[in-house]
């Protein structure tokens, strides 16, 4: 599928007024479908992502990481995922502004039982969701290199594979560049992480990105590195790169 981007102001797409700073620029892709599936970064680690009137929120994180952020002004969230318990990706305080009655919570079993509820994901598990054109894939995020297994051990945290409408979405959450990377196929949009040395550094996300093949990659969470470093390291890869939001 060869994909048609465009990019829309947030006034537009994600109609937030007053957010801040952190308000991310929006892109919108078309599914195989013809819907179409509108996804900003907000900052750092923070996702979100619109499809068919739902309202779907990735990390979603104030605090020390976005102040500047207020999360009761965007719309309640219909679908909060959660990658892991570190302080820039799971905020209770957050979850609790954009929750509404319905809203579902699906994370890694530790943030569940921090939050005191939602649905538990182990890595592999994987949830149709209410809707049979939504699916949502927990996949495994851990650190490889020598030294850094103390930040994310194998098996605790998740990344997420989005379905919508045929289009698939893919987080990484906190990673290197693992070998069940070669395992996620038929991505169209990816966000990939780079600040060492909790994450990858250019090289092990251009390699990542090569394994991956994504037709979009957003790389985010990613600190003090320049996206100048990141650019080179993917520079003839053929993969459409796009920096979006604070890092």
């Amino acid at each position: 599928m060869k994909m048609q981007i465009a990019s829309l102001s947030a006034t537009l797409l994600f109609a937030v007024s007053a957010v801040g700073a952190g308000t991310s620029c929006t892109d919108v892709f078309p599914t195989p479908g013809g819907k179409s599936v509108g996804i900003g970064l907000v900052k750092h680690a923070s996702v979100r992502i619109r499809y068919e009137g739902l309202e779907i929120q990735i990390d979603p994180v104030g605090r020390a990481i976005a102040p500047e952020t207020d999360w009761a002004l965007f719309p309640k969230a219909d679908l909060i995922l959660v990658t892991h318990e570190h302080f820039d990706h799971f905020d209770p305080a957050a979850i609790a502004a954009l929750r509404k009655e319905e809203t579902e919570v699906f994370a890694n079993p530790a943030v569940c039982g921090l939050l005191g509820g939602g649905v538990a994901l182990a890595n592999g598990g994987t949830v149709p969701w209410w809707r049979e054109d939504v699916s949502i894939e927990a996949v495994p995020a851990y650190n490889t290199t020598p030294g850094r297994e103390k930040f994310h051990p194998k098996g605790r945290d998740n990344g997420y594979v989005l379905t919508l409408g045929g289009l698939r979405i893919y987080v990484a959450g906190d990673t290197e560049d693992i070998p069940e990377m070669a395992a996620i196929r038929d991505i169209d949009i990816a966000f990939l992480p780079c600040n060492q040395p909790y994450t990858m550094t250019p090289a092990q996300l251009a390699g990542a990105a090569k394994v991956i093949r994504p037709k979009v990659l957003f790389p985010y969470h990613r600190g003090d590195t320049p996206e100048k470093e990141i650019a080179a390291a993917l520079d003839g890869s053929g993969i459409d790169v796009r920096f979006r939001g604070a890092p």
